[in-house]
C-alpha cells in the first residue's frame, strides 16, 4: 500500500456507515453546531501554540472541500489532466479566517457544503468511478466525496478532544 493509499484510508475508515452521501449531511450538522455554539471569542482559540484557531480550521475545511469539489468536478467530466497537490499550511498562513467574523465562516462552510451535496448527489454512477491524477496520485470522483467526509470527521474529532475541552475549563 503507497503512501497516498494509506493516507485515503486512514479518512475512509473514520465513516461509520456505507452511505457517506447521507454522513456528509450528517458531519455538516455536527460541525455546524459546534461552530454555531462558540462565541466569537472562542472562534479565535487554539488549544496550543502554533495550532490553528478554531476559525482557521473551519476555513481549512472549506478549503479542502472547494479543493475536493474542482477535482471531483474536472474528472467527473473526464478530464485528464493532472492536477496539483496544495499546501494546507500555506493556505491556513495566507488564509483570512482570524480577521473574519466567525458567522461569516459558517455561512461559507454550510453554502459550501450544499453545493457539495448537490453536485456528488446528481452524479451518475460512471462519474462517480471516473478518475483522474492529482498530487501524482490517481484517485476516483466517489473517493474524494468520501475524502470530504473523512476530513471533516477527522477535524471534528480533533476538536472535541482538543478544542472543546480547554473552552470548557
Amino acid at each position: 500500500m503507497t503512501e497516498f493509499e494509506k493516507y485515503i484510508q486512514e479518512y475512509l475508515n473514520l465513516i461509520p456507515f456505507e452511505n457517506w452521501l447521507e454522513e456528509l449531511k450528517i458531519v455538516s450538522n455536527q460541525t455546524l453546531e459546534i461552530y454555531q455554539s462558540l462565541t466569537e471569542e472562542q472562534g479565535n482559540f487554539a488549544y496550543a501554540d502554533g495550532k490553528w484557531s478554531l476559525k482557521t480550521l473551519l476555513e481549512h475545511l472549506t478549503d479542502t472541500e472547494k479543493i475536493f469539489h474542482y477535482r471531483a468536478l474536472r474528472f467527473a467530466r473526464k478530464d485528464t489532466t493532472g492536477l496539483a497537490g496544495f499546501d494546507e499550511n500555506q493556505y491556513a498562513e495566507n488564509g483570512t479566517a482570524n480577521q473574519q467574523r466567525l458567522n461569516d465562516l459558517i455561512e461559507e462552510f454550510h453554502l459550501n457544503r450544499l453545493l457539495s451535496l448537490v453536485f456528488f448527489s446528481k452524479l451518475t454512477p460512471e462519474q462517480l468511478t471516473q478518475k483522474g491524477k492529482a498530487n501524482g496520485n490517481e484517485v476516483s470522483v466517489e473517493t474524494i466525496g468520501k475524502l470530504i467526509v473523512g476530513h471533516n470527521i477527522h477535524h471534528l474529532n480533533i476538536i472535541k478532544e482538543r478544542y472543546l475541552p480547554k473552552l470548557k475549563s
